[in-house]
């Protein structure tokens, strides 16, 4: 790789040779408006029909009350409550992207701090858009990040496939903080999905990779080869977690900063130019998809409304500007 650095600061990165495959934003909610975003998530409400309790004997009423779930200063926060509603004695928020957004592979990314109370069951995962293979698990599921509340130290990643319930399989394992780190600190929880590996990440440390699974459905990688939504939930009680104790202080929350999803696409080599004019810079390329970043490092972002020419004005800091295809 090269680079040219400017001394106003822009940098202009120019590809290997060889074209790589590396990540790219396709999707992604940061958190900075002062509402949730009706365009990304929508909410489950109520105890879980068809079944009570969601199926896990869960204690929540979920709702899409601001009183459980609200954007401010950057951050979602997903409250859990202790009151009596809709014939539920707590009320918490369950958010989703079914029907608005869903990706097969990739990569999941979620920034988040956990409640850390015991018999709070905060959850990041991701369900099938549409169950092609049968009920659940059947057709899967992938929970990227879940925790036992009380647990302060651990998360676990885990997955569900094989037969319909009550034939499913779930297999998983449990990453363990370093000492001084727990669940209530900002933490980054991602997954990275392809046809034949699953792998569970925190703080970009790879902590499990899975790459055996089955469905009654059909040959592999069924049932991993399908659009999944994503999930943030935060339960409360449940078979997983218990019940909170009766001094169990409320509120919980659940915060997130933001979630994003990438996905791969070939690096376009050299394919990316630069002159001086005036004041500014004006970069072209042949053809496909400009990024950016402030690292060579990434994360890269599209630029995906930027056609050749595209002129860039001094920013005062280094930004690095790529072609990536289409």
């Amino acid at each position: 790789m090269s680079s040219r650095i400017w001394s106003w600061g822009v940098a202009l990165f120019l590809s290997a040779v060889n074209i790589q495959a590396e990540w790219h934003l396709v999707w992604s909610d940061e958190f900075n408006g002062s509402s949730i975003d009706t365009n990304h998530w929508t909410f489950d409400i109520g105890t879980g029909p068809p079944y009570p309790g969601w199926g896990n004997n869960e204690l929540e009423f979920y709702t899409s009350r601001p009183e459980n779930a609200y954007v401010s200063n950057g951050v979602l926060h997903v409250v859990a409550r202790k009151e009596s509603f809709g014939g539920a004695n707590y009320t918490s928020a369950r958010m989703k992207t079914q029907g608005l957004f869903g990706k097969v592979y990739g990569r999941l990314e979620f920034s988040a701090r956990l409640p850390g109370g015991q018999g709070m069951w905060p959850a990041l995962w991701i369900f099938p858009v549409d169950s092609v293979y049968g009920p659940w698990a059947a057709s899967g599921e992938i929970d990227v990040m879940e925790n036992i509340g009380g647990e302060i130290g651990s998360i676990k990643g885990t997955f569900h496939y094989g037969g319909s319930f009550p034939n499913n399989v779930v297999t998983g394992m449990s990453y363990e903080f370093p000492v001084g780190q727990r669940v209530t600190d900002f933490h980054v929880y991602a997954l990275e999905w392809s046809t034949n590996s699953l792998k569970w990440f925190v703080d970009g440390q790879n902590f499990e990779t899975q790459t055996s699974w089955w469905s009654s459905g059909g040959p592999y990688p069924a049932p991993f080869d399908q659009p999944f939504y994503i999930i943030m939930s935060l339960a409360v009680g449940g078979y997983f977690v218990g019940p909170p104790p009766t001094n169990a202080v409320f509120p919980q929350e659940m915060q997130v900063d933001y979630v994003r999803v990438y996905d791969t696409g070939p690096i376009l080599p050299s394919l990316l130019s630069l002159q001086r004019v005036g004041g500014s810079l004006v970069l072209t390329w042949s053809d496909g998809i400009l990024q950016t970043s402030l690292s060579l490092a990434g994360p890269w972002l599209d630029l995906s409304e930027a056609s050749s020419p595209y002129s860039v004005s001094p920013v005062g800091l280094r930004q690095f500007y790529r072609v990536r295809a289409p």
